[in-house]
């Protein structure tokens, strides 16, 4: 089920890759008439090149946690078979 499960859950990656650079980009604009510094811009300003690195993370891990998620989801509301563990495992 694995293998089956695996190029539905890259697509679905890709897409909520997507999603969430629009999503940071509109929250971006809230605060910030500029673009968002980036690493390959010369002259930037370094306290907002690493607020906008934290944000621009912290929705990327969050839109693709939840994209996973609710694949996985579906996908054993489909087949029956949930692709991946039950739980985490204990430390």
């Amino acid at each position: 089920m694995t293998a089956l499960f695996t190029p539905i859950g890259i697509v679905i990656g890709l897409i909520a890759g997507m999603v969430s650079k629009k999503i940071f980009n509109q929250i971006w604009g809230l605060f910030d008439e500029e673009e968002p510094p980036d690493s390959k811009h010369r002259d930037i300003n370094w306290p907002k090149l690493a607020i906008a690195a934290a944000l621009q993370g912290a929705i990327f891990r969050m839109m693709k946690e939840a994209a996973d998620h609710y694949t996985r989801r579906a996908f054993f509301r489909t087949t029956g078979k949930w692709p991946g563990e039950k739980r985490p495992k204990p430390e």
